[in-house]
């Protein structure tokens, strides 16, 4: 067992855990954190992504002890301070982009990295930045137009 000490979501959390279990059972389990999802647990569908020290990985597939000391931002961290939704989680739900909910953190969070890095917001760039996660339900084109639109209010 481990003495696991992260930031999450600007907070410092700790948990005793077995060095070798997922950050994605830690987030979900020991802090609570639902909002990530698990989706395929291998990696490949995205569901499960979350920004560690500002990159995005899938949680799936981090052990708790590579995790440790870093900082983590889960879906719920996405939004304002006093809880309202952030422009990008918003924008989700104006366009429609959100349909089942099983991919829509992961998107968010990519979205989010996406953002942050400043790139410039065209469907082709959004469409690369999202090519790991899955989303069976939407067509994508929603979720294509609401990162566009948070990316440009995000340069204003």
């Amino acid at each position: 067992m481990i003495e696991l000490v992260l930031d999450v979501n600007g907070a410092e959390r700790s948990a005793r855990v077995p060095p070798l279990r997922r950050l994605l059972d830690v987030l979900r389990e020991e802090f609570g954190l639902t909002g990530t999802k698990e989706g395929c647990g291998e990696g490949e569908c995205g569901a499960c992504s979350v920004l560690l020290d500002g990159e995005l990985v899938n949680a799936c597939l981090v052990p708790a002890c590579q995790a440790q000391g870093a900082k983590v931002v889960t879906v719920e961290g996405l939004a304002r301070p006093d809880g309202t939704p952030s422009t990008l989680q918003r924008l989700f739900l104006e366009r429609g982009a959100a349909q089942c909910g099983i991919c829509t953190p992961g998107m968010l969070l990519a979205a989010q990295r996406f953002i942050d890095l400043g790139a410039t917001p065209t469907d082709e760039a959004v469409r690369e930045a999202l090519a790991g996660n899955l989303c069976r339900c939407t067509g994508y084109s929603k979720i294509v137009e609401a990162v566009i639109e948070a990316a440009r209010e995000a340069r204003r």
